[in-house]
């Protein structure tokens, strides 16, 4: 009976460490370039955008599936949006829009610690901070990303992104987000 009690524990243990080596949780923050191209005019007037810096922060998992290969789902806030320059107007106006954004994405780790990651993105519409009066503007925004992330020790990362948006941001205008992001984190 003890020899069957030893084993269970060992059997418990070990899982429990290779577990914890197959799944990782972890905080991530980082800087976003965000623009919004696209084609849209606002009451028949045309008008110049410029990009904008933002941020994101948030939490990260990382599953371990295969050696070479991971998933990690995220759940991050997220400011993106654009400057609007109208040429008879005085005065720029920023969108500035806040989402709740779900990134998916596949790890492929092409050594030990560079990785390429693909994926979907489902965000949702938090808040809009402009001056613009963008009507009817969409709640949800999917997107697709692809970047690189490189693992500096076994808990510090670095990762670049670029997320290409695939709805548009108001029903009343071809205008979709379009965002670079550099982010680091710490995995526990």
């Amino acid at each position: 009976m003890k020899k069957i009690l030893l084993a269970a524990v060992l059997f418990i243990a070990t899982s429990a460490t290779i577990q914890a080596q197959l799944l990782q949780f972890g905080v991530k923050a980082g800087v976003n370039f965000a623009s919004q191209p696209g084609d849209a005019t606002l009451d028949g007037v045309g008008f110049d955008k410029e990009g904008i810096t933002s941020y994101h922060v948030g939490v990260v998992a990382e599953i371990k599936l295969l050696e070479k290969f991971a998933i990690q789902p995220e759940l991050l806030y997220s400011t993106q949006g654009a400057t609007y320059k109208f040429a008879d107007a005085q005065e720029d106006f920023k969108n500035e829009l806040a989402y709740l954004s779900i990134p998916v994405m596949a790890k492929i780790y092409v050594t030990k610690s560079l990785s390429l990651e693909v994926g979907p993105q489902a965000s949702f519409l938090l808040n809009q901070k402009n001056k613009v009066d963008f009507e009817d503007a969409n709640t949800f925004d999917f997107a697709v990303n692809a970047g690189l992330g490189l693992k500096i020790t076994k808990n510090i990362f670095v990762q670049g992104r670029y997320s290409l948006g695939l709805t548009d941001v108001s029903a009343n205008a071809d205008v979709r987000n379009s965002v670079v992001q550099l982010s680091a984190g710490f995995l526990f």
